[in-house]
């Protein structure tokens, strides 16, 4: 198969996250609003190129309270700065998967992060005929490295949220024509 151009498909993706809360469970998470511009060979991403954004006001934790303080200034300030983005600089095959390693940009700040690629597969779309290719993304950020750093601190020790965040997204795109 060659490099290709794919079209996300929304529908059948998904991007999430958790982060531990009071030291004592996760808090999990979507972002309902993001796109992607993908240039691979699913069944070779070592030559792949990948550009992911995520309108972080788009954040769902099921709490309409939560989301709001997480909108706000003193997390994601989505006024300010409305865009998580991504950009992918190397994929290296690492047996069945690859870590793809890139730059996020959250408030301002690039930092390199490397992701786990779990690749699902490539089928035929039984409705619409389309090539349609599937990707597990793992990973995590320290969100103190972008300037997220509101806290409190708890009676017993430790602190009301970590820094360590979880994500993970699940990926199917469909190759263009």
């Amino acid at each position: 198969m060659a490099i290709s151009t794919w079209t996300l498909d929304k529908a059948h993706s998904t991007v999430e996250f958790s982060i531990r809360h009071m030291m004592i469970s996760r808090v999990k998470g979507t972002f309902n609003e993001f796109s992607a511009d993908i240039k691979a060979d699913p069944e070779d991403l070592t030559t792949a190129e990948v550009s992911f954004s995520i309108d972080v006001a788009s954040i769902d934790t099921g709490n309409e309270d939560r989301d709001n303080h997480l909108r706000s200034a003193d997390f994601f300030d989505v006024e300010n700065y409305p865009t998580l983005t991504f950009k992918s600089t190397n994929f290296e095959k690492q047996g069945k998967q690859y870590a793809v390693t890139g730059e996020v940009t959250l408030h301002d700040v690039t930092k390199t992060e490397t992701f786990t690629v779990i690749p699902g597969g490539v089928v035929k779309d039984p409705m619409s005929g389309a090539e349609k290719a599937g990707f597990s993304v793992e990973g995590k950020i320290n969100r103190s490295d972008y300037g997220l750093t509101w806290n409190a601190p708890l009676e017993t020790g430790g602190v009301v949220v970590s820094d360590e965040v979880k994500i993970a997204l699940e990926i199917q795109a469909s190759k263009n024509e």
